[in-house]
Order: C-alpha cells, then structure tokens, then sequence
C-alpha cells in the first residue's frame, strides 16, 4: 500500500472518528433545543388535554420548550407516522394510546408498518374504565348484571363507540368471559353511544371514568364492575374485574397512554426522555392535574412498555379472531 494511499486512509478514520466524536457529545447534552410533542388527535380532546399536562412537566424535567403538534385523523395514524417517519434524534416525541398501538394494527396494514417504525419509550398513564347500565335494566350490582344477561340471552345491548374500538373488544371479551350473550351496537363516536345509553335504547355502556362518572352521579346510569388497580375512591363501592376474578378484563377495562419516539433514536436521548417523562408525570402537581382527568400515574417497575404492547397485541388479536370482528 503506497505512503499516499495510506495516508487518505488515515485521514478517513480521524474524521469518522470525529464526527463519531460530535454526534455522541450532542446526545449527551441533549436536549438543546425544543422537543415536539406530536399528539395523534385533535385539539380539546381527552388525549390533547392529557398531553399538555405530560408538556408542561416535560418542559421542566428538560428545560427546553414542549410545542405541542396535533396530527388527528386515521383513528390516529396520522400522528403517529409523523412520528416514525421524523428523524431518530429524541427531538419528536409522540403520544401513544392503548388504541394507536395495540388496536389499529389488528385491522389496517398501514397501522403495523407505522408500529414497526416506533420505539414504545414508556407507559405514564392508566385511565380506569366502568362498566355502568341503564336502570331499566333493573341491576344494582354485578350479579345481578351478569343474572339478568344470563336470564335474558340477547336481549340487552352494549353500546360502543365504533367497530374494531377498544370498547367493543372489552365488550366481546366479557361476553366470552363471563359466559352470557349480548348484543353489541357500534356508533359513530363515544358521545353518540352514551347518548343512546343515557336514553336506555342500549342498556350497556362501557366509559372511562372521567366520562362515566357525571352520569353516575346523576342517576342516570348505574356501576356495576370498574377496571382499575383497586377500587376507585369516586365509586368506593363497586368492585374490580381483578377482585371478581376476571384479571384479563381487568387489563382490557383500562386505557392507558405512553410515548413513543422513532424507532433508531440513540440509547443515551431515549433514556433521558424516559427518565424526564417518569419525573414529569410524578411531580406533585403534573400528577394532581392528571388526576383530576381521571388518570392514573403508572408506578412500580413493570414490564418494559415494549413488553407491555406486545403482549396486548396478542391478546387483542385472540379477541378479534375469536369473536371474528370486520370493519366494513
């Protein structure tokens, strides 16, 4: 090899090694500059509301701006290909829903190519869920909820907010579960499912707490099971699916929300958003914020959230086969 030949060679390696150099001190003082938070709905929704809060203790956990970009549409497709089509660098960062990650991928191929080229960072979140019926039904409890499904066969409706949502495989899972037949009627939106609950044309309706909740209150519809770690102190006297023995319901009944980063995002940026996001949402008054939305701060060293995705894709996907749901 001649002396010139060498010599380039050397000169490779010593930028190559330079610019290695530059790139890992950048990550190392990440973030210096503002960090994106891409949300995959629209503005004033319940995730845009949640994600503002997580925004706000992000931006103080990094010390740099959180600017907020709603990408709503496709069910949240949209947001999250942002996401994954953004460059692996920790400076955009996305919102991940129970439904952008473990439900939109068992009914559209575009869902799955997007998923693969998602990092899942954490899971921050649960939201419990309630199961509440129409007083028409005449149930005061469970047992009494799951005697009169029994004494009745198809006779009572569930109302969801769309075929294929999360709220339709909790009701086809509880179907199989607790051994009963019910009819399941699909809406156009959760707000037109409880609409024709609260008027009794269905019986059934499965709800998030922060949604639920006001028309328990009122009367006008009646909890018989949550979804939650333990009992809710807002409905102290309605138990568990986990406490009645029924642990994978327990699971579906919850929503949950977590970030997500492009898939290739360099170890050192993504453990630093992991560490500020853990911090921002258990600060005393991020977590009392989210609390009033009915959110729960997810503590304890779980599965890894990768773990935790994975493993309700498979469960959903047990659901939609065995029940065989279609979206037409």
């Amino acid at each position: 090899m001649s002396v010139v030949v060498t010599a380039f060679l050397r000169r490779i390696v010593l930028i190559a090694c330079a610019a290695l150099s530059t790139q890992v001190s950048a990550n190392a003082d990440f973030p210096v500059r503002p960090v994106k938070l891409v949300v995959p709905y629209a503005a004033g929704g319940p995730t845009d509301r949640i994600a503002r809060v997580i925004a706000d203790g992000l931006r103080d956990e990094l010390g740099q701006p959180i600017v907020v970009d709603n990408r709503g549409g496709a069910g949240g497709m949209m947001g999250s290909e942002a996401v994954a089509n953004a460059a692996p660098d920790g400076y955009t960062v996305g919102i991940a829903t129970v439904s952008t990650l473990t439900v939109n991928p068992l009914f559209n191929p575009r869902a799955v190519a997007i998923n693969r080229q998602l990092m899942p960072l954490i899971q921050l979140l649960d939201v419990p869920g309630v199961i509440s019926v129409h007083p028409s039904m005449q149930v005061k409890d469970f047992a009494g909820f799951v005697a009169a499904l029994k004494r009745s066969p198809d006779t009572y409706s569930a109302a969801v907010a769309g075929a294929g949502t999360l709220s339709h495989l909790l009701i086809e899972a509880m179907t199989h579960a607790l051994h009963v037949k019910m009819l399941t009627v699909p809406y156009q939106g959760q707000a037109s499912a409880v609409g024709e609950a609260l008027s009794g044309v269905v019986q059934i309706m499965p709800d998030q707490l922060p949604t639920a909740l006001a028309h328990i209150r009122s009367g006008k519809l009646i909890p018989v099971v949550v979804g939650g770690d333990s009992r809710l102190p807002e409905l102290p006297g309605v138990p568990t699916f986990k406490e009645l023995g029924f642990a994978d319901l327990n699971d579906l009944a919850k929503s949950w929300f977590g970030l997500v980063v492009p898939a290739g995002t360099p170890a050192i940026v993504a453990e630093r958003l992991r560490a500020a996001a853990r911090k921002a949402v258990q600060r005393p008054d991020t977590s009392a914020r989210l609390y009033a939305m009915g959110a729960r701060v997810v503590t304890g060293q779980g599965p890894s959230f990768a773990a935790v995705v994975d493993a309700q894709l498979k469960r959903n996907q047990a659901i939609v086969q065995r029940s065989h749901i279609r979206l037409e």
